[in-house]
C-alpha cells in the first residue's frame, strides 16, 4: 500500500493503524496529548475506518472537532451536574475527532497547510471559550445577579492567559520560519533549558504539573471535579476556587514558559 490507489476503500482496523499511526505520530513528545497515548489512539482507528467509508474530508472531520470543542464550552453554561458531565464527554470527543482528522488525511494523502491551520483554529477557539464559560458558571449564570460578580471578568482574563500561553509555542515556529531555520524536531530534549537553575525549577514543577491544566481536556475534567464538589456542598465555591487558581497559576505558567523557551535551543540554529 505505497500509494493511495493501492489502499482499499474499506480498510481493516489493522490497516488503518499501520498507515495512519506511524511511529512518527505515536512517538511525538509534544504534539501527542496524553489521552491519545493512553486510550484514544486505541479507539480512533475504529472511528476512522467508518469515516473512510463516507465522503467526508479530513478538513470536514476537523470541522466536527471545532464544533465539538465549542459544544464543550457551551455545555458548561448548563447549571448543575448535567453541564459538567456533558462538557467532559465533549472534551474527550473533541480529542477523538482530533486523532481521526489526521488519520483520514494520512490515509487519503490529503494533508495540507489548510488542515493544520483549521486544527489550530479549533484548539484556540475551544481553549479560549472554556475559561469564559467557566467564569460565567462561577458567576451563577444564568441566574439573576451573575453580571454583578467579578467572575465573568476573571474568566475572560483567564482566557487571555490561556491563549497567550498557547501562542508562545506558535511564536517559536514563526520566529524560526522568519529566520529560515529548519523545523524543530518534536522530541523531549529540544525544549530542555540550557541554564541549570531553570532546569532545576522545571524538574521541580513536574511534581505539581499545574502548567498542563490549560488544555480543553484538563479544563473540562477539572470543571467536572469542581461541579461534583459544588453539587455536594450546595454552592459554587469549588468552581470559583478553580477559576481563581487557574488565573493565578496561569500567570506563573506564562512566565515559566517564556523563560524556558528563551533558555532552550528552540530559538537557535
Amino acid at each position: 500500500m505505497s500509494d493511495q490507489q493501492a489502499r482499499p476503500q474499506r480498510p481493516s482496523v489493522a490497516q488503518v493503524r499501520a498507515i495512519c499511526q506511524p511511529d512518527a505520530v505515536r512517538m511525538r513528545a509534544n504534539s501527542e496529548h496524553w489521552v491519545a497515548d493512553v486510550y484514544l489512539r486505541g479507539i480512533s482507528p475504529y472511528l476512522t475506518r467508518l469515516l473512510l467509508r463516507t465522503s467526508i474530508s479530513a478538513n470536514g472531520v476537523t470541522a466536527l472537532m471545532i464544533l465539538t470543542g465549542m459544544g464543550a464550552a457551551f455545555a458548561l453554561l448548563i447549571p448543575g451536574l448535567p453541564g459538567v458531565f456533558l462538557a467532559a464527554l465533549l472534551g474527550q470527543m473533541q480529542m477523538l475527532w482530533d486523532c481521526c482528522d489526521g488519520e483520514v488525511a494520512r490515509w487519503r494523502q490529503t494533508s495540507s497547510p489548510k488542515g493544520v491551520f483549521l486544527d489550530r483554529v479549533g484548539h484556540y477557539v475551544t481553549e479560549g471559550l472554556i475559561p469564559i464559560a467557566l467564569g460565567l458558571r462561577a458567576a451563577g449564570f444564568p441566574d439573576a445577579g451573575w453580571l454583578d460578580t467579578p467572575w465573568p471578568l476573571i474568566g475572560a482574563l483567564l482566557a487571555v492567559l490561556v491563549l497567550f500561553n498557547k501562542s508562545l509555542n506558535d511564536m517559536v515556529h514563526v520566529s524560526r520560519a522568519y529566520n529560515d531555520l529548519p523545523k524543530l524536531a518534536d522530541t523531549k530534549t529540544v525544549g530542555t533549558p540550557q541554564a541549570s537553575g531553570v532546569r532545576t525549577l522545571r524538574s521541580l514543577a513536574r511534581f505539581f504539573p499545574f502548567y498542563r491544566a490549560y488544555h480543553s481536556v484538563e479544563l473540562t475534567l477539572l470543571a467536572l471535579v469542581a461541579g461534583v464538589i459544588d453539587a455536594f456542598v450546595g454552592d459554587l465555591m469549588a468552581t470559583r476556587v478553580l477559576v481563581a487558581a487557574l488565573a493565578i497559576l496561569g500567570v506563573i505558567t506564562i512566565v515559566g514558559h517564556l523563560v524556558a523557551i528563551l533558555s532552550s535551543s528552540k530559538l537557535r540554529a
